[in-house]
């Protein structure tokens, strides 16, 4: 049985903090409100994608201005959850990725999970996908559909630069369709599944901050259009 998730929650705040998120036995965010939700360099709007209820997450500035306003190679931006504090068991969830209108020519839609956030955003470890590379013409753009990286430190152009291939594999994605992702943490490794499949597509037995804990938070890259769902926590 799934164990549920403990927020950590200040006295008299539980009502405000988790009923906009429709959070269920305090593991399950419906993802269906923006009430409660954190933003960092992007913005987050309630929506309903392909028949679905979810939230759209976007950069927070203009397209054309994303290259000049990005902090690090990777743009984009987090939205973190209140009250989540994890640090080993499995994040599930449904992410939807595409370019959004006037990205630049390399967008990806580049759409996944952080976790481990410190109280800093600006650092945490996080998996994504890049949807338009799952089914390309060119195999090395295949084999750089799912990417993991640890900011600030291991953007993804370090990672391939100073490890290539090993931080980044192939997997069937398709731009702006809903697709599961789920990441299982343990200690030091952490394991990225797609769609259900029954092994990881991306397997990292050397997380680079280490055993840490922190918040869990929605994350795009630089020219995306990101809708996520039903994110599910457990121990």
């Amino acid at each position: 049985m799934r164990d549920h998730l403990y927020l950590t929650l200040a006295a008299g705040l539980t009502a405000v903090l988790l009923l906009p998120l429709h959070a269920t036995a305090g593991q399950s965010f419906a993802l269906d409100s923006t009430q409660g939700l954190q933003p960092h360099g992007v913005t987050v709007e309630a929506v309903t994608y392909q028949g679905r209820k979810a939230v759209r997450v976007l950069p927070a500035v203009a397209a054309s201005e994303e290259p000049q306003a990005a902090k690090n190679g990777e743009g984009g931006g987090i939205v973190v959850l209140p009250a989540t504090e994890f640090q080993d068991g499995t994040v599930e969830l449904e992410v939807a990725g595409k370019p959004r209108a006037g990205a630049a020519g390399g967008a990806r839609g580049f759409v996944g999970i952080a976790f481990r956030v410190a109280a800093d955003p600006s650092k945490y470890e996080c998996f994504y996908l890049r949807p338009t590379n799952g089914r390309a013409d060119d195999q090395l753009r295949r084999n750089h559909s799912t990417q993991y990286i640890s900011m600030p430190e291991y953007e993804w152009s370090r990672l391939r630069k100073e490890t290539p291939g090993v931080y980044e594999s192939y997997a069937d994605l398709a731009p702006g369709e809903w697709t599961r992702i789920k990441v299982v943490v343990r200690g030091g490794k952490a394991r990225l599944y797609v769609n259900d499949a029954p092994q990881p597509v991306l397997l990292v037995n050397d997380l680079k901050h280490g055993n840490g804990k922190g918040a869990v938070a929605l994350w795009i890259g630089m020219g995306t259009e990101g809708y996520f769902s039903n994110l599910r926590l457990s121990n």
